[in-house]
C-alpha cells in the first residue's frame, strides 16, 4: 500500500506534535474560564475497494474496477474570550485527497473527510471564523465545559441564550450526535455523519456563513439558524443574498434519563430556498429523451425533517437512531444524493476489555430516492453524484464497522470496513466492499 508522500509527511509532523503535547484537564463548574485556547488535529485516511459486478455504467457511476483513495486534513483551531460570555474562534485548515470516481456513484459516499474540491495538491484555507455570545438568563447555576477543538474550557450558564455568527459548518450546531458525527474519529460514511437527506447549506468544502440562536434550560434546547447556500449546486462560492436564497433549520432537543442512563432526543426541520432543478421539470423538458438538470433551474424550496435519538445503554455502550426525509422534488444541492434515510448504530468503549480509550462502532444505514428522482435517473439523467445511464431501483444499504485503537498522546489508529448493497440505488450493480485505515491525532 503506497501513501502520498506530501500527506504522509504532514501526518508525521502532526503525530510528532501530538506526542510532545499534554492533554487538557477536564473542567468543572468552579474552574476559571479559559481566556485563550488552541487545539489541532491531523487525520489521514487510506481507503481501497476491490472490483465489483457492473453490467453497465454511466458518467456518474462508481468505477467498478479495483481502486484506492486517500484524504488528509490538518486543522489549527484558535479560541479567545475577550469578555465575559463572548468567544471568538478561528480555524485554519489544510486539505488534500484523491477520491473514488470523483465522488460519484453512491448516495452515501464512503469517506466523510473527502471534499468536493479535494485534489492531489494540498490547499490551505480558512474553515471557521465566528463569534459566539452567551447570555446568562438568571438561573445562577453553571455547568462544566470541556476544553476542546472550537470550545474554550470553563463553565457556562445552565439557563442561557447563545448567538453564533460567522463562518462555520451548519453541522457544528445541528444534529450534533454523540456517537455518529465525526469522520475523523467515528463512522466514515456520509450517511452516518448526520441525517443522510439533510441537505444543509454548505459550500463545496462543507462550510457556510450565517447566524444561529439557541435557548437552553435544564435539559431542554431550541435552536434555529439561517445560512448561505452556494450560487451553484455543490459549488464553492456562496450566495450572499440571504433574504432570497438561504438554508433555514430549526431543532428541538431534550435530554432525558431512561433506566438511569442519559439520552437525547432531537427533532429537526429544514427549508432551503435555492436556484435548483426539479426532476419532473427536467423530464418534461426532455420530451422522452435523456433529461438534464441544465436549463430548468429556478428559485424553489426544499423542505425536510429528521428525528434522532442517542441513548446510553450501559456504562460503556451507547446507541443512536436517525430517520427522516425531504420532499424529493429537487436536485441535491449541498450534501448527498439521498431523499429519505434511516440509520442506527452502536458504540462500545473499550473499558470492558481493559482498553478504556478504544472504541468499536457498528452501524446500518438505508437510503432511498423519491419517485421523481428515480424516474429521472432511470431515463438516463445524472445529478451531481448519481447517473448509471439507467436504473433498476433498490434502496442503498450501508453496513459499517470500525475499531479505533488508542496509541496514547491523542493518537488513534482505526480499521474501518463498509459493505454497500445496491450502490447508487441500482440492483444491477454491486455490492461494494471498502477497507480503510485512519490515523488521527489531536493536540
Amino acid at each position: 500500500m503506497s501513501l502520498n508522500l506530501t500527506a504522509a509527511t504532514l501526518a508525521a509532523c502532526a503525530l510528532l506534535c501530538a506526542l510532545l503535547s499534554s492533554h487538557a484537564t477536564a473542567a468543572d463548574a468552579d474552574t476559571p474560564d479559559e481566556a485563550f485556547g488552541w487545539h489541532g488535529q491531523s487525520t489521514y485516511i487510506w481507503q481501497a475497494k476491490p472490483a465489483f459486478a457492473s453490467p453497465y455504467a454511466g458518467d456518474h457511476s462508481l468505477d467498478a474496477a479495483r481502486a484506492k483513495s486517500y484524504s488528509y486534513t490538518g486543522t489549527l483551531a484558535l479560541g479567545a474570550r475577550p469578555w465575559r460570555g463572548g468567544e471568538l474562534y478561528f480555524d485554519a485548515e489544510l486539505v488534500q485527497g484523491v477520491s473514488l470516481s470523483d465522488l460519484t456513484g453512491l448516495g452515501g459516499l464512503s469517506n466523510g473527510e473527502l471534499q468536493k474540491t479535494s485534489g492531489s495538491n494540498p490547499v490551505l484555507y480558512r474553515a471557521r471564523a465566528y463569534w459566539r455570545q452567551v447570555w446568562d438568563l438568571g438561573a445562577g447555576a453553571r455547568e462544566a465545559v470541556e476544553p476542546e477543538l472550537n470550545q474554550l474550557g470553563g463553565s457556562q450558564p445552565r439557563r442561557r441564550l447563545v448567538l453564533t455568527l460567522g463562518e462555520l459548518a451548519v453541522s457544528d450546531l445541528f444534529d450534533n450526535n454523540r456517537y455518529a458525527h465525526d469522520a475523523r474519529s467515528q463512522f466514515l460514511n456520509w450517511a452516518l455523519l448526520t441525517h443522510g437527506h439533510y441537505d444543509f447549506a454548505a459550500d463545496a468544502r462543507g462550510y457556510s456563513r450565517g447566524a444561529a440562536l439557541e435557548w437552553a434550560d435544564a435539559g431542554w434546547a431550541l435552536r434555529g439558524g439561517r445560512f448561505m447556500v452556494p450560487i451553484e449546486s455543490n459549488g464553492q462560492t456562496l450566495d450572499t443574498h440571504l433574504r432570497t436564497v438561504y438554508g433555514d433549520q430549526l431543532e428541538f432537543e431534550h435530554s432525558h434519563t431512561l433506566a438511569g442512563r442519559a439520552g437525547t432526543l432531537r427533532l429537526l426541520a429544514f427549508r432551503n430556498v435555492e436556484r435548483m432543478a426539479n426532476f419532473d421539470d427536467a423530464l418534461a423538458a426532455a420530451a422522452g429523451g435523456v433529461p438534464t438538470l441544465d436549463g430548468v433551474r429556478r428559485r424553489q424550496a426544499k423542505v425536510g425533517w429528521g428525528l434522532a435519538l442517542e441513548q446510553e445503554l450501559g456504562a460503556t455502550l451507547g446507541a443512536f437512531v436517525r430517520l427522516g426525509r425531504h420532499d424529493g422534488k429537487t436536485e441535491p444541492y449541498s450534501y448527498a444524493s439521498i431523499d429519505d434515510a434511516v440509520s442506527a448504530g452502536l458504540n462500545w468503549r473499550g473499558a470492558a476489555w481493559s482498553r478504556a480509550d478504544d472504541e468499536v462502532g457498528l452501524a446500518l444505514a438505508s437510503n432511498g430516492l423519491s419517485p421523481s428522482h428515480r424516474r429521472f435517473l432511470a431515463a438516463g439523467g445524472s445529478d451531481y453524484f448519481l447517473g448509471d445511464g439507467r436504473l433498476n431501483y433498490g434502496r442503498e444499504t450501508i453496513t459499517e464497522a470500525y475499531y479505533a485503537a488508542a496509541l496514547g498522546h491523542g493518537l488513534k489508529l482505526s480499521l474501518d470496513l463498509q459493505h454497500i448493497a445496491r450502490p447508487g440505488y441500482n440492483r444491477d450493480r454491486g455490492p461494494v466492499n471498502l477497507l480503510a485505515l485512519r490515523l488521527h491525532a489531536e493536540l
